[in-house]
């Protein structure tokens, strides 16, 4: 009876929310793996890790049922290093084996997923780029949704990231201090960023009950609608998502106030 509530309701809520615009962005912070590790008896961070890893697959159907082009997943902050060294390697090992499955993942090759990840990619182990270069490399050429994976990732990195890398081409133009200054603006910014070239999100959700973003897309959420659930990430359901989405559509959007 539970399951036939449940299948119900979710087709009530698809039908819902598709009929009105959807997000062209969504950004998600997978948080709560842990704390529902914890809750199963799971203590090893690998087999932690891989759950929440797992329920990427489900995001991207969703994704794809709603026609929604692009989805952040952040899955590991530049914070996260300083965590002790066995999670650390779990959560890195756990990202390195779903990024080697999405490379020849039939599904990904069917819905022309495109991945790419973004952060402070010189920070991670050798494996991990290896994963993160094959898989971006079996997508390079496809057009449907884009799928950005946040990997050793800060947002205050990203923006300092993204100025040096501004200086350092006004640099190589011989750049006067007084021309670079001119040359500073928004615009210039937001085309160093690691996104740089895709539209900034239009929705934020963060899993677990934390209320606050973290650091994550700091730049890019100036105009974002955030969504929080207690859900933790490793048991977020299509109805939790399809919530967040009718959440963000019942709003009336400002811009600037």
């Amino acid at each position: 009876m539970i399951r036939l509530l449940y299948y119900l309701y979710s087709r009530r809520l698809v039908r819902d929310v598709g009929s009105r615009p959807t997000p062209r962005h969504i950004g998600i912070i997978l948080d709560g793996n842990r704390r529902h590790g914890r809750s199963r008896g799971i203590i090893e961070p690998r087999d932690v890790y891989e759950i929440g890893a797992n329920k990427l697959d489900e995001v991207l159907e969703w994704c794809a049922e709603l026609d929604i082009p692009t989805v952040t997943l952040w899955v590991f902050s530049t914070d996260n290093f300083q965590r002790p060294a066995a999670e650390v390697s779990g959560i890195l090992a756990s990202i390195e084996a779903k990024l080697t499955a999405l490379a020849c993942d039939p599904e990904i090759h069917r819905r022309r997923v495109r991945v790419r990840a973004i952060g402070c990619l010189d920070l991670l182990p050798e494996p991990v780029l290896a994963a993160i270069r094959a898989a971006e490399c079996a997508t390079s050429s496809y057009d449907g949704l884009e799928l950005n994976i946040a990997v050793a990732y800060g947002g205050r990195q990203e923006i300092t990231d993204a100025v040096r890398a501004m200086l350092r081409g006004m640099a190589g133009k011989q750049t006067t201090l007084a021309e670079a200054i001119d040359e500073i603006t928004p615009e210039t910014i937001a085309r160093h960023l690691y996104t740089a070239g895709l539209p900034d999100p239009d929705l934020i959700i963060r899993t677990s009950g934390e209320i606050r973003l973290s650091g994550f897309l700091l730049w890019q959420s100036a105009h974002s609608e955030f969504y929080f659930t207690d859900v933790l990430w490793p048991a977020f359901r299509k109805i939790d998502f399809l919530r967040a989405i009718r959440s963000f559509q019942q709003r009336r959007r400002r811009y600037g106030c």
